[in-house]
């Protein structure tokens, strides 16, 4: 079964990806209510995040993260904590 994924869908910055000691800036976790299956198709996509300022930062998704339907996805530039719980759309 192929489900088509809609040009534009929005979902919600979860976190960085961290470790115990660490956390890693360019690499965060998305979240956009989808089952596992569906946000494999995700993979590959770029998606978009709209600064306050009006400053557009884009990252790859790259990878599932876990089995809930997070994925991960790196940013060219590292996105500041301010980002989190923001939405960011499919482009």
């Amino acid at each position: 079964m192929v489900i088509e994924i809609i040009k534009g869908k929005t979902g919600v910055i979860a976190n960085y990806r961290r470790g115990r000691h660490t956390q890693t800036p360019k690499h965060m976790l998305l979240n956009f209510n989808l089952t596992y299956k569906e946000a494999a198709q995700l993979i590959g996509k770029v998606v978009e995040w709209t600064s306050p300022a009006g400053k557009i930062l884009t990252g790859k998704i790259v990878a599932l993260h876990g089995k809930n339907g997070v994925v991960r996805a790196i940013f060219k530039k590292g996105l500041p904590g301010e980002a989190i719980g923001q939405p960011v759309k499919i482009r």
